[in-house]
């Protein structure tokens, strides 16, 4: 008995995969992989360091041809500071947790002498008494005070800590005195930004330690009460805050930064003017190459260039977050919680000043502004966090794994590398 075409049997067609289900598979294999942390630090920070010293280049010209006759003045010191920094970031990450520890102690002391020093032979600018002239070096003793809060903070939680939890209650002596210390050298000098840096990393180490609600809002209420006393007594700041709540009312006096600011922006449109196309840098934004570079990255690069700024701090965020969640060590996990709170949020404070959503601080775009004070530090930190990083499972043996680097292959080829090579025949 024959059958028609259509009652035979079809056969079957393989229904093809959901795409989005398979990239988000992708995406949580690639995740899971134990280098992908160290990976991200790595990318995030040589990207934001090189787009860094781009902008400053392109930012600084004008203002450097002026005042020094070279447009190239203030970019060939923000390399200097690069090429000082990135052997720093390498060493740091080469180093162990215990120099780390140590480190915090002597760090902390010579912060707190140096911020004492400023308050006497310290330099006043824009209202604030910060800076510190040896020759042609200009030392700024608050951003190494950010790193030293940071690891002193966490080694000071990590010993005392019982079975993986830490008592909030043993902040009370010495870790809150010892912040008070750096907080009221640092409102000395008038220098209200950094403040608000050093509180992220305190209450960043609290949130990690497990303090309760009560604890933070007596922090906060302390906070915004030295804050409003603080604008109260300069005369500056209650104009600043004046101009952040209407910048226009005021555009050609208190307010013209942020004016100033917004234009650049908002003349970068989608995809910006163009490298080193900005108008603002001609003598109408002031500090473009350094608290205002975001406007000249947005009048420049467009929307696209920011939006690429807000994502690698962010990818940069979450590889600390991510550090300090997979490694089960309490320093770590105390220091890396913190180092987040302060470069990321050292960098939202920023560029919610040049958005106008924030008032205006005067504190720098980490990695990006020009400033050696700023970078040194900050670099030494990402390398602190590459060294936490080669601490998750299987992170070492994956670094084994990988085999010689690039330059112990490069010296392999040049006939240089025979240790490297007797490894291998081994």
């Amino acid at each position: 008995m024959s059958t028609t075409a259509e009652e035979r049997p079809r056969p079957r067609v393989a229904k093809p995969g959901n795409p989005v289900r398979e990239q988000l598979a992708a995406l949580r294999e690639l995740l899971d992989k134990p280098l992908t942390t160290y990976y991200l630090i790595i990318m995030c920070s040589a990207l934001l360091l090189a787009l860094g010293l781009m902008m400053v280049l392109s930012a600084s010209s004008i203002e450097a041809l002026q005042k020094t006759g070279s447009p190239f003045s203030w970019f060939i010191k923000q390399s200097l500071s690069a090429a000082i920094g990135v052997p720093v970031m390498y060493a740091c990450s080469r180093l162990p947790v215990r120099f780390f520890r140590w480190a915090g102690y002597p760090l902390m002391a010579l912060s707190i002498i140096a911020l004492v020093m400023v308050l006497f032979i310290g330099s006043t600018e824009l209202g604030a008494q910060r800076w510190i002239y040896v020759g042609p070096l200009t030392i700024q003793p608050s951003e190494p005070a950010k790193l030293a809060l940071v690891i002193w903070g966490a080694d000071l939680l990590a010993r005392r800590a019982r079975q993986g939890r830490i008592e909030w209650r043993q902040l009370l002596i010495p870790l809150m005195p010892g912040t008070a210390i750096l907080v009221v050298m640092v409102l000395l000098g008038r220098d209200l930004g950094t403040t608000l840096v050093l509180f992220m990393i305190f209450l960043a180490l609290l949130w990690v330690v497990g303090a309760p609600l009560k604890l933070f809002g007596g922090i906060m209420s302390l906070a915004v009460l030295a804050a409003v006393i603080m604008i109260k007594v300069e005369p500056y700041r209650m104009r600043r805050i004046g101009s952040f709540l209407d910048p226009w009312a005021d555009a050609q006096g208190d307010g013209y930064q942020a004016v100033q600011g917004q234009i650049a922006m908002g003349s970068g449109g989608w995809f910006g003017l163009g490298l080193g196309s900005s108008r603002q840098k001609w003598s109408w934004l002031p500090h473009g190459e350094s608290d205002f570079i975001f406007a000249i990255v947005g009048e420049e690069l467009g929307l696209m260039g920011t939006l690429l700024v807000v994502a690698l701090f962010g990818l940069l965020g979450y590889a600390g977050l991510r550090v300090a969640v997979r490694v089960n060590d309490a320093f770590i996990r105390l220091s890396a919680a913190a180092m987040v709170a302060w470069i990321v949020g050292q960098a939202t404070v920023n560029m919610g000043a040049v958005l106008s959503v924030l008032p205006i601080t005067g504190i720098p775009l980490p990695l990006v502004s020009y400033g050696g004070s700023s970078l040194l530090p900050t670099l030494a930190a990402l390398g602190m966090l590459l060294s936490f990083a080669k601490r998750e499972p299987g992170a070492r043996e994956a670094l084994a794994a990988r085999g010689p680097g690039p330059g112990a292959r490069a010296l392999s080829w040049l006939g240089l590398g025979g240790t490297t090579r007797g490894r291998a025949k081994r």
